[in-house]
C-alpha cells in the first residue's frame, strides 16, 4: 500500500525539464560539457576547492581510493555505521577496512574509537558526516598526520553543511558528495569528487576520464590524448548535470525549506523525548548541519519496530538505517565480531527516521508529529 505521507520525496525546483532540454539541443549529453562546467564552477566557488563532478559518491570514493594509492597490504580506517559504498570502494584496491565506533551523541566516528587501529599500515581514515552534522575533524586530522594516513571526508548527507566557516568536504585532503535522489541536492544519480590537496588535480582528472588525458587535451595543453594512467569512466552526463544544475540554482532555497522541517520536528518533539527517554539528534557548538534526516533513538529495538509499526498502520513511512558493517557477511570476513562497535551496535536497532523532504507540508509535519506523539515506548 502506498503511504499518505511518504519518507523521501524527491526536490524539484521546476526548471530541471527546461535544462535538460538545452542540454540536448547543445548537441553535447556526454560528460564535460556545458553544464557540468557551470556545476563545477558553481562548486569550486562555494567550497574554494576544485570538484569534479562523477556518476555517484561512490565513483568518487573509488576515485579516492586510487588518488591515496591504497593498496594490499594497507589499512582504512571507517565507522562501521555507514553505507557499504565507503568501504567498497577501498576493498576493492585490496586494502583490509578497520571498523570503529561512533559516539553515541552524534553517530560519527569515534576518534576514541580509531585510536587503538591506527598504526604504520594505515593509509587513510574516512569519517562519514551522519546526517549532514561535522565529524571531530581536527583530533582526527591529528591521527591521520600521526601515521601518515590521509583524511577522506564522505560527505554524502552534508553538501551545504560546515564546520565552523569551512564546508564539510574542503577539510581531508579529499571529499566526496552525492546527488542521489534521496539527497537534499539531487539529480537522480551522480556524485562529486572535491580535490583540496592541489598536488592531487592533475591525476584525479586523468583518473576521472579513464586514464586518459583528455581533459589536457581539450583545453589545448597537449596536440592528443592517450593512455596515461588507471582510471575509470568516472564522468556524469551533461544531461544529468543539467538537471543538477537546476538544483544549485535553487540549492539555498532547498536548504532553508529543510531547515524549517528540522527545527519544527525538533521542537515539536523535544518535550515527547524527554518523557519518553528518546534521544533526538545532537548538533555539536560551532556546526552548522546539513539537514539531511531527522532521526529518533528509541529505548530499544522493540519499540524501535513498534513505533515504525504504529507510523506505518497510519499511513505514514518511517525507515530505520544502517546496519552495522562490521557484523555484515562481508564484515565478519575482515574480522568483525559482536562487541567491535557496541554503540554501532545498540543504535543501528533503536533508530528510526522520520519523513523529510524539502517540501513536506506544514499539515504532514503536523500528522507525523500527532502520531509519533500518540506513542508510547
Amino acid at each position: 500500500m502506498t503511504p499518505r505521507i511518504p519518507f523521501n520525496r524527491a526536490c524539484f525546483v521546476g526548471t530541471e525539464q527546461q535544462y535538460i532540454a538545452e542540454a540536448v539541443s547543445n548537441g553535447h549529453i556526454s560528460g564535460d560539457g556545458r553544464f557540468t562546467a557551470r556545476c563545477e564552477e558553481w562548486f569550486g566557488q562555494r567550497l574554494g576547492s576544485p570538484t569534479l563532478l562523477t556518476t555517484s559518491c561512490t565513483h568518487a570514493l573509488e576515485m579516492a581510493a586510487l588518488l591515496a594509492e591504497v593498496g594490499p597490504g594497507d589499512e582504512v580506517i571507517l565507522p562501521s555505521f555507514t553505507f557499504v559504498s565507503t568501504a567498497n570502494a577501498f576493498v576493492l584496491r585490496g586494502a583490509t577496512p578497520r571498523f570503529a565506533d561512533v559516539t553515541p551523541d552524534t553517530l560519527n566516528l569515534d576518534p576514541d574509537s580509531v585510536e587503538p587501529l591506527l598504526s604504520d599500515r594505515t593509509r587513510a581514515i574516512v569519517p562519514v558526516h551522519y546526517g549532514g552534522v561535522a565529524c571531530d575533524l581536527g583530533r582526527l586530522a591529528q591521527q591521520a598526520e600521526g601515521v601518515g594516513a590521509m583524511v577522506i571526508e564522505d560527505n554524502a548527507h552534508g553538501a551545504l553543511a560546515k564546520l565552523g566557516d569551512r564546508p564539510l568536504g574542503t577539510i581531508g585532503s579529499l571529499g566526496t558528495l552525492s546527488f542521489h535522489e534521496t539527497k537534499n541536492i539531487t539529480c537522480g544519480e551522480g556524485g562529486a569528487l572535491v580535490i583540496n590537496d592541489p598536488s592531487l588535480v592533475e591525476r584525479a582528472e586523468i583518473l576521472r576520464q579513464k586514464g586518459t588525458n583528455r581533459k589536457q587535451f581539450l583545453r589545448g595543453e597537449v596536440d592528443k590524448y592517450t593512455w596515461v594512467d588507471l582510471g575509470s569512466s568516472y564522468v556524469m552526463s551533461d544531461i544529468l548535470a543539467a538537471v543538477l544544475w537546476a538544483q544549485l540554482e535553487g540549492a539555498d532555497e532547498i536548504h532553508r525549506q529543510r531547515r524549517l522541517v528540522w527545527e519544527h520536528y525538533h521542537a515539536e518533539l523535544a518535550g515527547w523525548a524527554v518523557a519518553n527517554d528518546v534521544q533526538l539528534p545532537t548538533i555539536p557548538p560551532g556546526v552548522e548541519q546539513g539537514y539531511h534526516l531527522f532521526y529518533l533513538l528509541l529505548p530499544d529495538s522493540q519499540s524501535r519496530d513498534r513505533l515504525i509499526d504504529h507510523l506505518g498502520e497510519r499511513g505514514i513511512l518511517a525507515v530505520f538505517h544502517y546496519q552495522p558493517l562490521h557484523l555484515s557477511e562481508m564484515g565478519r570476513r575482515y574480522g568483525g565480531a559482536t562487541g567491535d562497535c557496541p554503540v554501532t551496535e545498540s543504535v543501528s536497532s533503536r533508530l528510526v527516521r522520520l519523513p523529510f523532504f524539502h517540501d513536506l507540508s506544514n499539515d504532514e509535519l503536523g500528522d507525523v508529529v500527532a502520531t509519533v506523539r500518540s506513542f508510547t515506548p
